[in-house]
């Protein structure tokens, strides 16, 4: 019987899948991919409010943009520290 005392369950592909070379695949389950996808999230978010005001507001727009770099930034220097996906 798997999972007794006597033995131990089995590891599920499912919850922990393998690539062909035995490596987790972690799908994006790091410290490092929410922090950059949340910020990179509400960079859209301001930039499409931004777009659709009446009048247009650019500032807030262009704000928007270099938030969706800072994104990027925040996510590159997270996987150096070792949050992210090797």
């Amino acid at each position: 019987m798997a999972g007794t005392a006597q033995q131990p369950a089995p590891h599920s592909e499912v919850v922990h899948p393998r690539t062909r070379r035995g490596k987790h695949v972690h799908h994006g389950r790091t410290v490092a991919a929410w922090v950059g996808s949340t910020i990179a999230l509400v960079a859209f978010i301001l930039g499409a409010i931004a777009l659709v005001m009446r009048p247009q507001n650019w500032p807030m727009f262009w704000v928007a943009a270099g938030l969706a770099v800072v994104a990027i930034i925040v996510t590159v220097v997270l996987q150096r520290m070792g949050y992210g996906a090797h």
